[in-house]
């Protein structure tokens, strides 16, 4: 069994967190050839036992959970860092030129693999991702991902009205194509999928009931999409269900709010669809640098807290602007003290690195299998490198505890910080 050596960062079973500044993790393979954790703790407390296994050594490195990115568009790399003047403008201009591209087999597979290049580079081991509405950016981006063995879930974008030619869909065309990919990668090795209506403006009423009638069939797979991300959005929606008391409301009138349902931004909620969200069992992926880049608004972290609502962190890109956790990290830290003249919230290192994690595997259902280090969990994590840079080293070296490094390395870490990226027991070539 490999055991491997070095300082411990991971959550116990009631979300605290644990530090090791010198640990042992021990991983041994299943019957389906996948390493998971089998012991995690102090090395002199563990040593002794595990003292015949293979064993690895970093001094000065800390083994941590891989991160959960719970909202990314992998068709979108070729879009981060587009100008426009809002969320609207900025699909019609950019996103869709770029997504109908992903007709063509080869730029789908050529994509995928640049796009799971920079998700292992920058540390995230399992991503809930959207690709385009084709299924043949589907077929790329899974056939890449079961090839390096990662836990990725995603699904074909649905968009059957108010949407350019090259990405609209076909309504009846659409489902039928969903459920063959369905049967095709859901529960293939260590993939997932998610039924993916793009927003509420992009689907008509007839497609939005067929999603929610597979949703209904198919209680394992995952929901995905937008809601409350704008106000242009926002209006928008308001005209063509003018019947619905919310935006949310109109998900939850197609049975599209349920447990592994995910909804990106969330920002524009009230009392009453965060409400909404907790008796469904649905989450929140926040996405800070998207909703400040595209200037959609901010995710209310303290009303979220209050509400016991469901949420993790996430990427957006490409209007998202970094693939990198640390820097998701630092604008919700920002966000959360900007709370549009309220008391700030204060997110502590830790509240943030939970919910990059073990807090966002925990919204996707998937707590105690990715996220964490625990016995039993598939064994993804990072290597990371504290004095990266001569910055962090020095930063680091005053830290007077693991609070003050973790910060730290949220505000001055980047991709440099990911020494190593294991992938169910293995470091990718």
């Amino acid at each position: 069994m490999p055991a491997y050596r070095a300082a411990l960062l991971y959550f116990s079973a009631d979300h605290q967190l644990v530090y090791e500044s010198d640990g042992l993790l021990v991983t041994r393979s299943g019957e389906d050839g996948v390493q998971r954790v089998s012991a995690v703790g102090a090395w002199s407390a563990l040593a002794h036992a595990h003292r015949d296994e293979a064993l690895t050594h970093w001094p000065g490195r800390i083994i941590a959970p891989g991160f959960v990115d719970l909202h990314i568009h992998y068709p979108q790399v070729d879009v981060i860092a587009s100008p426009a003047e809002g969320l609207l403008p900025w699909l019609e201009n950019y996103t869709f030129v770029q997504e109908a591209r992903f007709t063509d087999p080869a730029h789908a597979a050529a994509a995928a693999s640049f796009f799971l290049d920079e998700l292992q580079r920058h540390g995230v081991t399992t991503a809930l991702t959207f690709c385009s509405s084709h299924p043949e950016s589907v077929d790329a981006l899974m056939t890449a991902a079961q090839a390096r063995r990662l836990r990725l879930i995603a699904g074909k974008c649905l968009m059957d009205r108010n949407a350019p030619d090259g990405v609209r869909d076909e309504t009846e065309r659409s489902l039928l194509d969903t459920e063959a990919l369905i049967g095709r990668w859901h529960g293939r090795d260590r993939l997932g999928y998610a039924i993916t209506p793009r927003f509420v403006p992009s689907c008509s009423d007839a497609q939005l009931a067929g999603a929610g009638e597979l949703a209904r069939r198919y209680s394992n797979v995952w929901v995905q999409s937008h809601v409350a991300e704008n106000l242009d959005e926002i209006a928008w929606v308001r005209e063509l269900h003018p019947e619905a008391r919310s935006y949310l409301e109109v998900y939850e009138q197609f049975g599209l709010l349920r447990p592994r349902s995910v909804y990106a931004h969330c920002i524009h909620f009230d009392d009453q669809d965060r409400s909404l969200m907790c008796a469904s069992g649905a989450a929140a992926a926040v996405c800070p640098t998207s909703n400040l880049f595209l200037g959609s608004g901010m995710f209310d972290h303290a009303a979220a807290r209050e509400a016991g609502l469901l949420h993790g962190l996430a990427s957006d890109v490409g209007g998202g602007t970094s693939f990198s956790p640390f820097r998701t990290m630092m604008a919700a830290y920002q966000v959360g003290r900007d709370s549009r003249g309220k008391a700030g919230l204060s997110l502590s290192a830790h509240e943030l690195w939970f919910s990059h994690t073990a807090g966002a595997a925990r919204a996707l259902g998937l707590e105690g299998v990715v996220g964490n280090l625990l016995p039993g969990c598939e064994a993804d994590f990072v290597l990371l490198n504290p004095g990266a840079t001569p910055l962090l080293a020095r930063r680091g070296a005053q830290a007077g505890s693991i609070e003050e490094l973790l910060f730290g390395l949220i505000v001055l870490g980047d991709e440099r910080v990911i020494e190593r990226t294991v992938i169910a027991g293995r470091t990718p070539a």
